[in-house]
């Protein structure tokens, strides 16, 4: 019995400290799309194969959902999507932000990293 007790002494701790280490739930970001929707084609042919690869796409990967879907299962938007492309930030199911439309591959990196650090731990890229 004693040494069981000297095992949750050490076990114990060393749990907590793991469980406090461990990332708050998982960002995601949903492109909302729509078949032959031009401002979607350019998003996925300037941003589409460099974004998972980036500091921000491995933080928030990337899910494609076609407009006609709705919301995928499990996940709640703010208010309905009218336009495509629409980028939704979601973390535990929930909306946090949105960017609506494709403003282009200059001005694209810098909203999606402005919404990030403002709604979720993302200190930044390097």
């Amino acid at each position: 019995m004693r040494s069981f007790k000297t095992l949750l002494r050490s076990v114990v701790p060393a749990v907590m400290m793991l469980a406090l280490a461990l990332p708050a739930a998982a960002a995601e970001l949903v492109m909302i799309d729509r078949e032959g929707c031009g401002y979607c084609i350019a998003w996925k042919k300037e941003i589409g194969p460099a974004y998972p690869n980036t500091d921000l796409g491995q933080f928030a990967p990337l899910r494609v959902v076609n407009i006609r879907e709705g919301e995928p299962d499990g996940v709640s938007f703010a208010r309905p999507v009218l336009f495509t492309p629409t980028f939704i930030l979601i973390e535990d199911g929930a909306e946090l932000a949105r960017i609506e439309g494709y403003p282009g591959e200059d001005f694209f990196w810098g909203l999606l990293e402005k919404m990030l650090k403002e709604n979720t731990d993302f200190v930044g890229s390097s």
